[in-house]
């Protein structure tokens, strides 16, 4: 296609396979303070069993997880150290994971710089030979190659850790430590700092177990809403309840999936169970978490079957329209807007409420499937892709690609709606060159994005981007036929000439046709007939 690259696939995104639900948790003083005191001291164990754990590094196995396991149970139970184990494990491999993607970043950026660096100054981009574009001045070119020197430093330091199996984790978070050493500038007090401190490094999560009473016997919550908790060894003088279990006086009524959880917990299955603690709004929360079986994703035709509704997200609105599953748009389009701006609830709080509404959307409509492109800016948000301008990189590093498709993929299938994720490219392009001018109207302005949203739900639908086919070259009209692509490749007779029409090609009615049809003789001002006069039959009398 002359340098274009090639579309990937079109998919159906399969449901999500796990369950998570929040509720709060409405405790006396006395409560919060046995709560705080338990998460202190196995928050303290997880730190020490992280740290056992990354001293063992990639050389760790069964045997040595029993061990940690053995040296935990004497100081809390075996229920705790199990969930105690198994986080620190999770945390470790999350960890790793990061490094490997940090030395993947580190390594892209290396050799963006020196295909740059070996460009002559002022050089343009060859999409067609791969070369890519040199730099501006002989200063920038100065200083792109010292930062190359800082990113080989960097990448030699990350590779000697990753080959000793070193990591650098800190429980409660790097950007919470740091803060430690400007608190003037984030207008805390040490006394407010140490509250949020203790509060990120406790540990109050217990895994499931399945055949259980009430699928947990760590952190146990009966069919009444009643929540008690296993305490540790070293704090069993506070137990309230037989078996060293503290009962708290707060109840928990899980308000949405409660039926599901309540089914879950009377069936003795696994349900895990995290409580945390808010400091900014003085607020205790229990979280109830648990896997299902993953329904099977749909067939794209079965998914399509009823149109699609095409979303073309963008910084500040998502863009939607409809299209019937010829690929046609049907109705109005539809933009729900959301601000992004404000700490991380407010941003979270708007993509929930935007996808609530496209969601509605859908199903008014009739449709039975949302296509969205399939974006991953993690390679774009670098200067050497999009050089100074600054102002597009900040967009594309706060767009929440992965969190908005993450929550529409889990609420989506709550409502019943397929999702189908679509190749991004050059969708926005070719949206507007086929469709945005053709669809405005004096009273109705199409963007791009909405003319993007087409050309995704098109893709979806497995049509060409393009209204129609280009003509033959040599005569634009009929005479050698016009082809069109709005029918599906089984059609028969697609490609076939258009049917002639006789009569004048005008937008005029044709004759025998029309509203007056059946009487298209001029007539005299007394309403009778100037032609055919030799027979003229009188209206019949109403009555005699």
């Amino acid at each position: 296609m002359g340098g274009l690259r090639e579309v990937a696939e079109s998919f159906v995104v399969p449901g999500p396979s796990g369950v998570a639900v929040r509720d709060r948790l409405r405790v006396s003083d006395a409560d919060a303070a046995v709560l705080a005191e338990v998460g202190v001291v196995l928050g303290s164990l997880a730190a020490g069993d992280l740290a056992v754990r990354s001293r063992q590094g990639p050389a760790h196995d069964a045997g040595s997880w029993a061990q940690r396991k053995r040296e935990l149970t004497g100081t809390c139970s075996a229920r705790w150290a199990g969930s105690i184990t198994k986080a620190t494990h999770d945390q470790w491999a999350l960890a790793r994971r990061g490094q490997a993607a940090h030395m993947a970043w580190l390594r892209g950026q290396i050799t963006r710089i020196e295909a740059r660096l070996a460009r002559p100054l002022g050089a343009k981009a060859d999409k067609r030979a791969g070369l890519v574009r040199g730099y501006r001045s002989r200063a920038e070119w100065h200083a792109k190659s010292r930062r190359l020197h800082g990113l080989r430093d960097r990448l030699a330091r990350v590779g000697a850790d990753w080959a000793a199996g070193r990591l650098h984790v800190v429980r409660g978070g790097k950007q919470l430590a740091r803060m430690r050493h400007h608190l003037a500038e984030a207008q805390l007090s040490e006394e407010a700092w140490r509250e949020r401190w203790q509060a990120a490094r406790m540990f109050l999560f217990a895994d499931g177990e399945s055949g259980k009473r009430f699928g947990n016997e760590t952190i146990r919550i009966t069919d009444t809403g009643r929540l008690s908790l296993k305490l540790p060894v070293r704090l069993g003088h506070l137990a309230n309840a037989p078996h060293g279990r503290y009962v708290l006086d707060a109840t928990v009524a899980f308000r949405h999936r409660g039926a599901e959880w309540l089914d879950r917990i009377t069936a003795n299955r696994a349900v895990a169970y995290r409580i945390h603690h808010d400091p900014l709004r003085d607020r205790w929360y229990v979280t109830a978490s648990w896997q299902r079986a993953a329904a099977p994703a749909l067939p794209l035709d079965a998914a399509l079957n009823q149109g699609v509704v095409g979303v073309d997200m963008n910084d500040d609105h998502l863009a939607a329209w409809r299209l019937d599953v010829h690929g046609n748009p049907v109705g109005e389009p539809q933009r729900f807007f959301y601000d992004l701006s404000g700490n991380a609830q407010h941003r979270d709080a708007q993509i929930r409420h935007a996808l609530t509404r496209l969601l509605h959307h859908t199903r008014r409509t009739g449709a039975a499937a949302i296509a969205i492109e399939d974006l991953d800016f993690t390679d774009s948000r670098c200067r050497e892709r999009h050089g100074r301008n600054k102002r597009f990189r900040r967009l594309l590093a706060r767009f929440p690609t992965a969190k908005l498709k993450a929550r529409l993929v889990s609420m989506a299938a709550e409502q019943g709606i397929a999702l189908v994720t679509v190749d991004p490219a050059y969708t926005s392009r070719w949206g507007a060159q086929h469709w945005q001018q053709p669809l405005a109207t004096l009273t109705r302005k199409i963007s791009r994005h909405d003319a993007a949203s087409i050309a995704i739900g098109r893709r979806a639908l497995g049509h060409p981007i393009r209204r129609r086919t280009t003509p033959p070259s040599h005569d634009q009209s009929d005479r050698v036929g016009h082809r069109t692509v709005q029918a599906r490749s089984d059609t028969g007779g697609r490609e076939e000439t258009r049917p002639h029409i006789p009569g004048p090609r005008t937008r005029c009615v044709p004759p025998g046709s029309g509203a007056k049809a059946g009487d298209q003789r001029a007539q005299h001002r007394s309403g009778h007939a100037a032609e055919h006069e030799f027979w003229h039959q009188d209206s019949l009398p109403l009555s005699l």
